[in-house]
């Protein structure tokens, strides 16, 4: 994508940076969205407790996902949202409205995929009147399995639905799952199964902390560039966080083959959105909704941070990485390809089997 050459004018420093591809599952490039996230999300946040739940899938339905992304992904955030607002309004839990923000992963820390979602929700819920703030009690949200059963039952009703209105073909290596008496018996397998949801009780730092927690996953799929170790003789190492293992840190070598196979299992379809909000804290009336809880709580709004980074200066001059000095300025840079270039590039170093 070219590059740009910037010299500090300080210590004399040269640094060369790659420019942007904007692409949404770019490992590096998405530093800057992933601070405006935050930052905006912290506007909403509430001085009430939050929890942070998860709910997974078992990996019997990675087949699926994997062929069918759009429809399995769009299914497991729909029964992961409708899960949380009908145990929330149940009169024996909070009998209420919540509201919560939610994230879809599907990486595991070895690239594996592990279908899943991380949601964010304010300890409380809006009375079915508006009058009152419900919080939930200290430490505790809803009981997870009650969350995990409706989830189960849920999802799978969703993907039976699906598969009967022909949006799951089951294809070459599924096709034993194309008669609907197979399929039906594969999904009942399934109901034996305890599905792993959880949610965490506040944490120590509290909301912010798991906001930047999530910021780290929503502009980046799958790793990081400092876990990468080395590319070398067609193989790729890298380091990963073993959470069966006591969360020890170890090392992995795959193929670049399967490297780049185990990375393009995350990459999502076009115009997929996998950063979703709902209840009170939807798009269409969130300004209002936590305008009213603020007011139920006698509570004020956030302050709004400064757009300065610690990068930049008050008049917007990039620091120095080494010295630290505001004396950062751009001296050279190469333009920026064509697609179309790209591509011709590609096809000339290794042309497509067309047989």
């Amino acid at each position: 994508m070219g590059t740009h050459l910037q010299q500090c004018d300080n210590c004399g420093a040269e640094f060369l940076l790659c420019n942007s591809c904007g692409d949404r599952h770019c490992t590096k490039c998405q530093s800057g969205k992933r601070a405006a996230w935050f930052e905006k999300q912290r506007q909403n946040l509430l001085p009430v407790e939050y929890f942070h739940v998860v709910f997974t899938v078992p990996e019997q339905l990675n087949a699926i996902a994997v062929a069918h992304p759009r429809v399995f992904y769009g299914l497991l955030l729909q029964a992961a949202r409708e899960t949380l607002l009908e145990v929330a309004a149940t009169p024996r839990h909070l009998g209420g409205s919540i509201g919560a923000l939610m994230v879809l992963h599907t990486w595991g820390q070895n690239l594996s995929l592990h279908p899943h979602v991380h949601i964010i929700v304010p300890g409380g819920a809006i009375s079915p009147d508006s009058q009152r703030w419900i919080a939930c009690p200290r430490g505790f949200f809803l009981p997870v399995k009650v969350l995990s059963r409706v989830f189960r039952g849920k999802l799978l009703d969703y993907i039976q639905q699906a598969y009967k209105a022909g949006e799951l073909p089951m294809t070459e290596g599924q096709a034993g799952l194309s008669d609907p008496k197979q399929f039906g018996r594969f999904l009942s397998s399934l109901y034996k199964i305890d599905w792993v949801v959880y949610a965490k009780p506040p944490i120590e730092g509290g909301p912010e902390k798991i906001l930047k927690y999530l910021a780290r996953y929503v502009h980046r799929v799958a790793i990081s560039n400092d876990r990468l170790e080395s590319i070398e003789n067609g193989e790729v190492t890298f380091r990963y966080k073993d959470y069966a293992r006591g969360n020890r840190w170890r090392r992995m070598t795959l193929s670049a083959g399967e490297f780049l196979r185990r990375l393009s299992l995350h990459i999502l379809p076009s115009g997929f959105v996998r950063i979703r909000a709902f209840g009170f804290l939807a798009n269409g009336h969130r300004a209002k909704k936590l305008a009213l809880i603020r007011q139920i709580l006698n509570a004020p709004a956030p302050a709004v941070a400064s757009k300065i980074s610690d990068e930049q200066t008050q008049d917007g001059v990039p620091r120095c990485p080494l010295c630290g000095e505001p004396a950062l300025r751009g001296i050279s840079r190469t333009a920026r390809p064509r697609v179309a270039d790209l591509v011709a590039r590609t096809y000339q170093a290794a042309p497509f089997d067309t047989s």
